[in-house]
């Protein structure tokens, strides 16, 4: 009987592989990455109205809200931050699957988070925010950097850790030279393209 549940639902027995769920309705992820304070939040902000404005139910994962609760004191050691991407992937997984359009609004430092979403979210968009890392210190309103700068914290992505921006993202915006209101319009166009 559970292991019919289990194949009804169509999750993977196995803990260690995940499998793409078949969702139901027009629900997709969108994956905002870039370095810390390159503009991913604004973006969403102005990107996530203009999805509920379609009539589509949309969550946002930010990766510091979410880490308050999987992560309360978080270490941001390699085997944290492996363990956290999974999770949240399988959260926006999940959402995916019961008709929730998800904006994923996190730096994801490696590819392979990234990937790992792509592979079991079937609709799914990777967009990659570009913008320098002076410009990225200059706009840190978190203090990220400055945290950073004084050995307070010793992972900032770009800093002391490296970020892999995308190989082969779906879409590339300078948020140099295009602001929240034209970048959330592009994805927004690339959107109802391949998914509307």
């Amino acid at each position: 009987m559970r292991e019919e549940r289990r194949k009804k639902m169509n999750e993977p027995s196995n803990s260690d592989h995940l499998s793409p769920i078949t969702h139901h309705g027009l629900a997709f992820a969108i994956w905002i990455t870039g370095l810390p304070a390159s503009g991913k939040s604004t973006i969403v902000s102005a990107l996530k109205p203009q999805l509920e404005g379609l009539g589509l139910a949309v969550e946002v994962l930010e990766s510091d809200e979410v880490r308050r609760v999987l992560t309360p004191v978080a270490t941001y050691s390699d085997a944290e931050r492996d363990l956290f991407y999974r999770a949240l992937v399988v959260m926006g997984q999940k959402l995916v699957a019961h008709g929730v359009t998800v904006l994923f609004d996190a730096t994801a430092s490696r590819r392979v988070y990234r990937d790992f979403a792509r592979s079991v979210i079937p609709r799914f968009i990777e967009v990659s925010v570009e913008c320098p890392l002076a410009t990225c210190m200059e706009r840190d309103r978190k203090g990220t950097y400055l945290k950073g700068q004084r050995g307070d914290s010793l992972t900032v992505p770009g800093l002391q850790s490296p970020y892999e921006a995308p190989t082969n993202p779906d879409l590339t915006i300078d948020t140099t030279k295009v602001s929240a209101k034209e970048s959330a319009e592009m994805i927004l166009k690339m959107v109802k393209g391949k998914f509307l």
